[in-house]
Order: structure tokens, then C-alpha cells, then sequence
């Protein structure tokens, strides 16, 4: 059905999917397919930097939409969650298959990867089930042709009765076919008959009971044998989609229950119990995929993979698996740390030099004195730090980050770290997006959508905050090299590292105690099963990794940090320069919160620097120097020795430096992140647990570090 007015139409298309169509005319294409077969790479490929992100109405599942012009005519392509099925297990699982069912697209792309064929028929043959309007993408051909395995795309459109393309999106190549063959599906210019699964005859005979009658209720809107199986099988979620498409409630239609009790009682009378009927419909499915690819693919080499599982037995081993990933992401964060000080420094000179001339443009327009500190040194000082702080180390760890990912090494990590995870009664999933929150709390709490199980991708956000990001690394290694390196002359550097790699580690450990003991309280649950596939070592497109880091990861966190960072500003400015007798509100706040911080190890100036660097944790420095050197804005000295003695001069010993990295370890997300949780969970509830679980679990550390420490006459 092609795309009109009615509701089954553009409009069905713009209430419940937003897709944004600019005329009736544009064709829209649907693109599937399961993870890791560059379905990604398809979509950026085919859309450029044409696209945009959000999420799905009432769903934290990414929608991703872009567009292209092919032959005068506007294309708008929807990039469908990563799925292996449509049997609706998962959120992701639940809205791909609502898209084809529902949205009525001109034309579904399915990506398929040729070095694995028949497992991604699957998904292909579920969709034929669905949709008429077909193009299968075998995507990865060089892949194949690497690992000699050769696949005969010409039978494969015979045997599955609609066009299939042969590319390698990474270079382009086979992308214009995919173009016009798209085109001429979507019109009608090419006409499909795709293969429909052979039902054993018990499942025939059960379909057939309810399909006339489904057919003769909502006509051709949807597939009625597929319709009628799906609803056999008691798909709760697919019957709540198709009384939200059809507007009105097939749950009181008597004639449907009862068709559907004798189709089942039937069954029953076979020996099928409902419980076993979804594996009579994967078999039949899995089965029909298995005589295709044996029939299309052949392997020249069958040990073309020998090289990729000698990797894997080195990198996902019991010995060194850990330790490998340990050293890997350290050298990840030395690469950032010490890459972003230089562009750090030329960022923050010229964000300064524009702060010397808006302070030349103030004082000619004659502006109040007070008016230019409250908007220069209060909140553009506070941008300032936030973005020439920030913006460095995101731009530098996030292409790594991706680069790795880009590899096909991050699944491995997952699959080294998900037994951990499980033991913590936590998603093997939670790896990945931990791994995320060292560069950005706030872009770690959105990569938790990856997780299916509402109750462990809630476990996931929680416990984010645990592992240090971008923010907090300049606070952590400046405290490491004052005051636990200096005393290493020569070994200093490596004695700061390795103080820094343990407090990642601790991290993570306190992430999986965490996580254990929010899976036996407040959310209590069985943790869930996942498929983890280690995908093929690819070679990382740098040029395409670094714009798409760039623009989706970067700008997108720099953008809502710096939404928060300017009124943060204002409210620091006024702390430091409103006074009530001889002293400022942040003294008074200070001396009041004194007596509580000396029993964890800290004094009242640290922990305000906390509280007033909630924005963002890259100023909680800044603001501690300038609240001891009693200054009105924030400050930054010159040399790591200058900090020192003003720490010194200020009472710091070593057990201060130690409680302060813990507490900055182990406190409130920052705001930038406090807003993405309440964003991804939608709950006001949730968002405190988020900044209390931390918050706590860093008192009661450094209490016990600061207390044990004094009773041991450490200090």
C-alpha cells in the first residue's frame, strides 16, 4: 500500500512513528537488519550528514532518520533498531516490527552480511511474512571475498522472489544499484513475489481457522496469515500495536477469541502446547533459511575465520582477556589525557582572549561593574572552563572509543566482562556502557538503551556514575601526582598512572557491588539472557569514525553541558561575591559544612566546590582555588606546585588528597548527566535515586578511610 492521507498513510506515518515527510511524494524506506552487518555504515553511506537522531514516541530506543535524492526523487530512509528476530522480545525487537507492520513504508532494506548468510535469513524471511515490498542488501561482499566465500546473489533473488543487491557500503560500492532498485520498488516498477514459510501442516490447519476471519475484519492493511499466526501465539504487545493502528479493540471481538481458543485447543490436541508453539514457527523458519544459504553459498576456504578465533582465544581468555582490556583502555585514557592538554590550553587562551575583550566591550558600553562580573567572570568564565576543559578529551577519547568499537573489539569486552556482570545479577550488556561513561557519564546513561530488560538498563544508568569521566580525570590526576607520585622522583609518572588505573578499577568494582545490591533490593529480578555475538575484525574507517563521533557523541554532550554551565555560572558568581557580614555566602555555606566534611576526610571549601561544580565535575577545582585564595571568580594557577602549596598552606595532607579522589570517585552525577537520566528514565523518582546511590556509598568510603586512617595514626 503506498502512502496517502488516511490513516493508514502519512498521517499514520507522523503520529505514530514522527517520521518527518516534506511532501506526500517522498518515498519512505525502512532499514533492517541484525547488528553488526553494517547497517549503520548503509545509512550513513546512503544519508550523509542528511539525518537527524531522537527517540521513538514513548520508547528509549534511538530512531535515526535521514535522507536522499535519487533520479528527482526525495527518499526518507528510517534506520530500524539492530534486531535478530521480529518475535518482539525486546523493545527493539517491538518497534522494528511495529515500523513494517504499521508504518506502511514504500520499501523495507533488509542488510544482510555475506560472511553469515544464513543467520541473517532469518530476519529476512520473518519480514517477507510481513511486507511484499523487499530489497534484500547483502552487504560486506569484500568480507566475503576475503574469507572466499562466495555467494550467488542471482539464485538467491530466485529462491527468495525479491531484488538482491550485492554491496560494500564501507567504499560505496553496489550503493547506486541499491538506489534505483529501492526506487523501483517502492513504485512499483518491480514486482515481487516473495517466499512465503512452509507452515509444518498442524500450524496450517490452525492458521487457517482464524486468517479468514482476520482478513475479513482489517482487509489488507496487514498480512492476515501472519497476523493470524502471530496472535495464536498469544503476542500481547503485537495486539496493543494493532489496536493502536486500527482504532479499535480486537480484544472484544467474541467471533476472534473464540476462532483463536479452537485454532489453539486444536494445537493442544497435536501435542503443541502454547508454551512450544514459538519453536515449531523458528524451526520452520530456520529450517527454510538453512536450505537457502546452502543452496546460494559456497565456501572456498572452509577455515577462513582460523585467524579471527586464534585472536578471539587470545582476547576473550580466562588469563589474559582482563588484563589485555585493562591495558587497552589505559592506553585509550593516556592517549587522551595526555593528547588533550595542548588543545586544551590553545582552546582555553583563546576562550580567555575573548573574555579580555568582552571586557573591553563592557567597559565602553559603560556597563554597571556588576552586571559585567555577574555575566563575564560568573557564567562565560564558567563556559569557558567547561568547554576548553570538556570539549579536548570528549574529541580525542570518543574516535577511540568508536575506533575500537568500529574494530569490533568492544563485544569482547562485554563477553570478558559478562560473567562478572552476571554474578552482580546485572546484564553482560552494562560493560559496554560503563566502558562509555569514561569519557561521558551523560553519553553512557544514553548507550544503556542497548540494554532490553527495563529493570537491569535501570541498574545500568544507577551505577554510571561509578566510573570516572573526562571531567573528573583532571581532578583524580592532579591530586595523583601532587600528593601520592611526588615522593617517586623519577617514577612519578608511573606511579600517578598506576594510582589512577586503580581507582578505575575500584570503579568497577563498586559498580558490580552496586549493582548486586540494587538487584537484591529495590529492583529485584532474575537477570536476563542476551545473544553477545563477537562479530568479524574489521578494518576501522577513521575519516567516516571521527564525524560520527564528532557529531553524535561530542557536540551532542558539549551541547547539553553547556546548557547547564551558564546559569551554574551565575549561581557560583553569587556565592563568591554576595556577602553577609565580613564573609561571602560560599564561606558561611563552608564553615557551616566544616565539622560534617572533617569526618570524611575533607574540609567545608572542598565540599562546596563539589556542590557548585554539580554543573560540571571539570570546575571543582577551579572553584576550590579560587574559595582559599578568597577571590570573587574562578581562578586556575599556574603550576601543579603552586596548587600544591595552597593546598598545603590550607591544611591538605595526604589522607585529604585520598578522600577528595574517592569522593570524586563516588558522588552526585553532574548535571549534564542528572538531566539524561531523568530524560531516558522519565522519572523524577529514578533521577534521585541516581544522585543518592552514589552520594551515600562516597560518604560511607570516606568516612571509613578518613576514621581508619586517624585510629591507625596514619596521620
Amino acid at each position: 500500500m503506498g502512502l496517502t492521507n488516511q490513516s493508514t498513510g502519512t498521517g499514520a506515518l507522523k503520529e505514530m512513528f514522527e517520521v518527518k515527510l516534506e511532501s506526500p511524494e517522498d518515498i519512505v524506506v525502512a532499514l533492517a537488519g541484525n547488528p553488526n552487518t553494517g547497517k549503520s555504515t548503509v545509512f550513513n553511506s546512503l544519508t550523509g550528514l542528511n539525518q537527524h537522531t531522537g527517540n521513538w514516541p514513548g520508547k528509549t530506543v534511538t530512531n535515526a532518520q535521514g535522507r536522499y535524492t535519487y533520479k528527482d526523487k526525495k527518499h526518507v530512509i528510517v534506520d530500524l533498531p539492530g534486531t535478530y528476530s521480529l518475535l518482539a522480545s525486546s523493545v527493539e525487537e517491538q518497534v522494528a516490527r511495529d515500523f513494517i507492520c504499521f508504518g506502511n513504508p514504500n520499501a523495507t532494506v533488509v542488510v544482510t552480511d555475506a560472511t553469515c548468510l544464513e543467520r541473517n535469513l532469518n530476519l529476512v524471511l520473518q519480514i517477507m511474512e510481513i511486507t511484499d515490498k523487499v530489497v534484500v542488501c547483502v552487504n560486506l561482499m569484500d568480507e566475503a571475498k576475503r574469507k572466499k566465500i562466495h555467494v550467488n546473489l542471482k539464485k538467491l533473488e530466485e529462491l527468495l522472489g525479491v531484488p538482491v543487491v550485492g554491496t560494500t557500503a564501507r567504499s560505496g560500492k553496489g550503493l547506486d544499484k541499491l538506489k534505483n532498485v529501492v526506487k523501483k520498488v517502492a513504485l512499483g516498477e518491480i514486482k515481487t513475489n516473495p517466499k512465503k514459510i512452509d507452515y509444518n501442516p498442524i500450524l496450517d490447519k490452525a492458521i487457517n481457522k482464524v486468517k479468514p476471519h482476520i482478513h475479513h475484519t482489517i482487509g489488507s492493511k496487514i498480512n492476515s496469515k501472519w497476523a493470524a499466526l502471530r496472535l495464536i501465539d498469544g503476542d500481547n504487545p503485537l495486539l496493543e500495536s494493532m489496536n493502536n493502528y486500527l482504532n479499535f479493540n480486537l480484544s472484544n471481538d467474541e467471533l476472534l477469541n473464540e476462532k483463536l481458543d479452537m485454532a489453539r485447543k486444536e494445537l493442544k490436541e497435536e501435542d503443541v502446547n502454547l508454551e512450544d508453539l514459538r519453536d515449531y514457527i523458528v524451526s520452520n523458519i530456520v529450517e527454510t533459511a538453512e536450505d537457502i544459504s546452502k543452496r546460494v553459498v559456497t565456501f572456498e576456504n572452509e577455515s577462513y575465520d582460523l585467524r579471527a578465533r586464534k585472536i578471539d582465544k587470545i582476547l576473550t581468555s580466562k588469563s589474559l582477556g582482563i588484563p589485555i582490556m585493562i591495558g587497552l583502555l589505559g592506553i585509550v585514557f593516556w592517549i587522551t589525557i595526555q593528547g588533550a592538554n595542548y588543545p586544551s590550553t590553545m582552546l582555553a587562551n583563546g576562550l580567555f582572549w575573548i573574555e579580555s575583550k568582552l571586557t573591553v566591550f563592557f567597559n565602553w558600553l559603560g556597563t554597571p561593574k556588576w552586571i559585567h562580573d555577574i555575566i563575564v567572570l560568573g557564567m562565560y568564565r564558567t563556559l569557558a572552563w567547561v568547554v576548553s576543559v570538556m570539549l579536548p578529551p570528549m574529541a580525542i577519547f570518543f574516535p577511540l572509543f568508536t575506533l575500537l568499537e568500529d574494530l569490533g573489539y568492544l563485544p569482547r569486552v562485554a563477553f570478558n566482562l559478562d560473567h562478572y556482570f552476571k554474578k552482580a545479577c546485572a546484564h553482560g550488556k552494562q560493560a559496554l556502557t560503563m566502558c562509555m561513561g569514561f569519557g561521558c557519564n551523560a553519553a553512557g546513561v544514553i548507550a544503556c538503551r542497548i540494554i532490553d530488560s527495563p529493570r537491569e538498563r535501570l541498574i545500568a544508568t544507577i551505577t554510571n556514575n561509578f566510573v570516572p569521566c573526562n571531567g573528573r580525570f583532571p581532578t583524580l590526576i592532579a591530586l595523583a601526582t601532587i600528593f601520592i607520585a611526588g615522593a617517586a622522583g623519577a617514577f612519578s609518572s608511573i606511579v600517578a598512572t598506576l594510582s589512577i588505573l586503580a581507582t578505575i578499577i575500584l570503579g568497577v568494582m563498586i559498580t558490580l557491588f552496586i549493582s548486586k545490591l540494587l538487584s537484591k533490593t529495590v529492583l529485584k529480578g532474575l537477570p536476563s539472557s542476551f545473544t553477545l555475538e563477537l562479530p568479524p575484525y574489521r578494518k576501522p574507517q577513521v575519516g567516516r569514525v571521527i564525524v560520527r563521533s564528532i557529531f553524535d557523541r561530542t557536540l551532542f554532550v558539549l551541547g547539553r553541558a553547556v546548557v547547564v554551565a551558564a546559569p551554574a555560572g551565575l549561581v557560583i558568581w553569587i556565592m563568591a561575591n554576595v556577602t553577609v557580614g565580613d564573609a561571602s555566602l560560599l564561606t558561611h555555606c563552608a564553615e557551616f559544612l566544616d565539622p560534617f566534611s572533617r569526618l570524611l576526610g575533607l574540609d567545608g571549601y572542598i565540599m562546596m566546590a563539589f556542590i557548585l561544580g554539580l554543573p560540571a565535575n571539570e570546575i571543582v577545582i577551579p572553584i576550590l582555588i579560587m574559595s582559599y585564595m578568597s577571590k570573587g571568580s574562578m581562578l586556575e594557577l599556574d603550576s601543579l606546585n603552586e596548587m600544591k602549596q595552597l593546598f598545603i598552606d590550607n591544611g591538605w595532607t595526604w589522607l585529604t588528597a585520598v578522600c577528595t579522589m574517592l569522593f570524586s570517585l563516588n558522588h552526585w552525577p553532574c548535571g549534564t548527566t542528572l538531566w539524561t537520566i531523568r530524560k531516558e528514565t522519565g522519572s523524577f523518582k529514578w533521577t534521585l535515586v541516581s544522585f543518592l546511590v552514589p552520594t551515600i556509598t562516597g560518604i560511607v568510603l570516606c568516612f571509613i578511610v578518613a576514621q581508619g586512617a586517624k585510629l591507625l595514626g596514619l596521620v
